[in-house]
């Protein structure tokens, strides 16, 4: 569907691709970057529209995500099948401790699949300053965004390669995540056994 859209529309495909994932549709990010880094190589697009463009989508998914969570979060918060898992001491503590370290939660968030519109909306919810805000996440942009454009302008040709490559570690390293809990469960469970035995 992404790619559809980016080959129909261009420009607005890459944009429109970018702002839906930045509001949490589960479209990785990374995908129209890649895609308008290797578009870009291809001369389909130009580079100095497209990379801007990119940005700029990301960005302004993430801008929505704080103000719906600014407006309207604390209406979210009371839904009943919230308060069920988030009840209120709860709540006051996790606000509490993104108000004192939002700005890092934000950051990080840029990089990290899937707690990108989580954090964002959390970032509106705690009623982090809009600007301390969108400076964080723009330099967090700024490190992320050209990356993945550049590594795919770069490397256009050899891209599907690397991205076997990177999937193949990823698979590798929650294999060995995985026989790593296994092992501590073990010894948590043996541990126990030799107390009650």
């Amino acid at each position: 569907m992404v790619q559809q859209l980016i080959e129909h529309f261009t420009y607005v495909g890459i944009f429109l691709a970018l702002f839906a994932a930045g509001l949490g549709v589960p479209i990785p990010e990374e995908g129209p970057i890649l895609a308008a880094g290797v578009l870009a190589q291809e001369d389909v697009v130009r580079w100095w529209i497209a990379l801007p463009l990119c940005f700029l989508g990301v960005l302004s998914g993430d801008v929505v995500l704080y103000w719906a969570g600014r407006h309207w979060g604390e209406r979210l918060l009371d839904w009943r099948v919230v308060r069920r898992v988030l009840t209120k001491p709860r709540e006051e503590y996790l606000l509490a401790a993104y108000r004192r370290h939002g700005v890092k939660i934000v950051f990080t968030a840029r990089h990290v699949i899937g707690l990108r519109a989580a954090a964002f909306l959390t970032a509106g919810i705690a009623r982090i300053p809009f600007g301390k805000f969108l400076l964080v996440d723009a330099v967090a942009a700024m490190v992320g965004v050209p990356v993945g454009f550049g590594v795919a302008f770069l490397f256009a040709d050899q891209l599907e390669r690397v991205i076997a490559d990177v999937h193949r570690v990823e698979r590798w390293i929650a294999l060995y995540a995985l026989l790593g809990i296994a092992a501590w469960l073990a010894w948590l469970a043996w541990r126990q056994s030799r107390r009650t035995g």
